[in-house]
C-alpha cells in the first residue's frame, strides 16, 4: 500500500450519519513514521559534524582500501585534501572545530522542532513547509558558495542531493497531513450536523 494516502471515495459523503473515514489512525501512523525517519537522519547528520577529524581520516582510508583511489582519482584527491585541511586546521587552530560544533547543534535543534508535527501534524504543518523551503535552499547555497569556497563540481552535486533526498519524505508527510486535515474537517461537519436542530 502506498504511503501517500488518499481519502477513500464515498467514505465520508453518504450523509450526516455516516462514519468518518476509517484511515485516520493509519494516516497518523504514516505521518509519524516518515517524520521519525527524517528526524533520525537529521540528528545523525548533526552528530557526524562533531568528530570531523576522525571521520575524514577514516574516509580517506576507506577510499584507498576499496580501490576507489584508482577508479576515481578526482574523488581521492579531494578526500585527501579535505583530510589534510581538517587535520592541519584542527591541529594548529582547534578553535575552528567550535564552528562545526555549532553546526552539529543546529541540526539537533532543527530535529527537535519536529516534536510539534509529531504531536499535532495539522496544527504544526508549518514546520514541515518550512523544512521543505530549507531543503530547496540547499541547491542555490551549494551553487553559489561552492565555487567561492573551491568546492569541486561533483561535490556540489553531493551536497545538493541532501536537499533533493530530504524533501521527499517531507512531501509525503505534507500530503498525508492534508489528507488528515480533510478527514478532521469532515468529522467536525458530521458532528455539527448531528447536534444542529432541524429547521
Amino acid at each position: 500500500m502506498s504511503d501517500i494516502a488518499t481519502v477513500p471515495a464515498g467514505s465520508t459523503t453518504a450523509g450526516p450519519d455516516s462514519a468518518p473515514g476509517p484511515d485516520t489512525a493509519l494516516v497518523r501512523r504514516r505521518i509519524r513514521r516518515w517524520l521519525l525517519l527524517f528526524i533520525v537522519c537529521l540528528a545523525l547528520s548533526g552528530l557526524t559534524a562533531f568528530p570531523l577529524r576522525t571521520e575524514t581520516s577514516l574516509l580517506a582510508r576507506l577510499v584507498d582500501a576499496t580501490g576507489l583511489d584508482g577508479a576515481l582519482p578526482a574523488l581521492d584527491a579531494w578526500v585527501d585534501r579535505v583530510r589534510e585541511g581538517v587535520a592541519d586546521g584542527y591541529g594548529r587552530h582547534p578553535f575552528l572545530a567550535y564552528g562545526t560544533d555549532w553546526l552539529a547543534f543546529a541540526h539537533l535543534v532543527i530535529a527537535a522542532a519536529f516534536w510539534g508535527p509529531l504531536r499535532d501534524p495539522v496544527r504544526n504543518v508549518w514546520v514541515v513547509r518550512w523544512a521543505m523551503l530549507a531543503c530547496g535552499g540547499v541547491i542555490p547555497l551549494a551553487l553559489i558558495c561552492g565555487p567561492l569556497r573551491g568546492i569541486p563540481v561533483f561535490w556540489q552535486f553531493v551536497d545538493m542531493s541532501f536537499g533533493v533526498v530530504g524533501v521527499v519524505p517531507l512531501l509525503i508527510v505534507h500530503r498525508l497531513i492534508r489528507t488528515l486535515e480533510w478527514q478532521q474537517a469532515v468529522t467536525a461537519h458530521h458532528d455539527f450536523t448531528r447536534v444542529a436542530p432541524c429547521p
